[in-house]
């Protein structure tokens, strides 16, 4: 069950998973990627949710973060090099892994945030494995700001290496986005309008931890890889994919950066796009308050999504 930490041995790497089990018969399987500076268990509530409705659920904690272990991914770096490649592989385990526990069935890779840059990179570098895509919360519209922290990073690890935390992007993405909250309680408020999930967030030992160099290197190298056309080229135009944002979440610009995201990716030919944006929403939909609504409005889109999916994405 989902409260169990398991173990999954991968490329050097203790992976910790959990699993919550379909109730009766079984759909399809949803894979989940987490969120930077935070970890798989959080998504307890989800998992359960969406195994009521049939779903087999696995999710992961990556490297750097959670109950994972590797010998170069200490909490707060992917890997020493190659983190990208190594998140991904993993990605590649966990499916192959559930797919060889549930043969037959669709996999629906979901990503939150972080975990919604690896997913869209994954499911490129991984061709035919997903039948759907969910992205959540995700930033791929960071433009011109996110070269200059590519820069700001680059001189940060010119001076001081890159395996100690970054002084200056925590202070340009999660200070910034709680200082953007009106009348603010906690300096995480801009996470969720509930307080007891921002308590919760705030009294984990692993959460909000300081990023290295090198992992803010990666994070921005999967959001600039992501929407490049040789990456998006790699999936079959017809791929179900749901975009969810929240129009007050300041990390995608109240909303504005899934929109764009949805219209990067219809130019690109892609015809199956789900886009919605609750409007007083902030970043962690499933901790929000009205989240029941929105993993109900998710768990009926995959309902019909997997309905529809051609035999060989099976």
């Amino acid at each position: 069950m989902f409260s169990e930490t398991l173990r999954l041995q991968n490329a050097g790497a203790s992976l910790a998973y959990h699993h919550q089990p379909a109730e009766g018969q079984a759909r399809a399987i949803l894979m989940i990627s987490h969120g930077l500076a935070e970890h798989s268990r959080r998504y307890r509530r989800f998992a359960e949710a969406m195994a009521a409705r049939g779903y087999h659920v696995y999710a992961h904690d990556h490297r750097g973060h959670g109950e994972t272990t590797a010998p170069d991914g200490p909490l707060g770096r992917f890997a020493r090099r190659g983190g990208i490649e190594h998140v991904v592989d993993d990605i590649a385990a966990i499916h192959g892994f559930a797919t060889n526990r549930h043969p037959g069935l669709p996999v629906i890779l979901f990503g939150h945030s972080m975990g919604g840059l690896i997913a869209l990179n994954a499911a490129a570098d991984l061709p035919g494995r997903f039948a759907t895509l969910a992205i959540w919360n995700s930033n791929f519209a960071v433009g011109l700001s996110g070269r200059a922290a590519q820069a700001i990073l680059l001189a940060e690890r010119a001076l001081k290496g890159s395996d100690v935390p970054s002084d200056m992007l925590p202070r340009l993405t999660f200070a910034a986005w709680g200082k953007s909250i009106p009348n603010r309680r906690t300096e995480f408020d801009w996470l969720s309008r509930d307080p007891a999930e921002v308590d919760a967030y705030i009294a984990d030992p692993l959460c909000g931890f300081d990023a290295s160099v090198s992992l803010w290197l990666d994070v921005f190298a999967l959001t600039f890889r992501g929407i490049e056309d040789r990456q998006l080229g790699k999936l079959p135009k017809d791929l179900p994919i749901h975009l969810v944002g929240g129009g007050d979440d300041p990390s995608t610009n109240n909303g504005k950066a899934v929109l764009w995201l949805s219209k990067h990716l219809k130019s690109q030919g892609f015809s199956r796009i789900s886009t919605e944006i609750y409007q007083d929403m902030r970043h962690e939909t499933l901790n929000e308050i009205g989240a029941a609504t929105a993993i109900a409005d998710f768990a009926n889109w995959c309902d019909e999504a997997i309905r529809t999916v051609p035999n060989e994405r099976t």
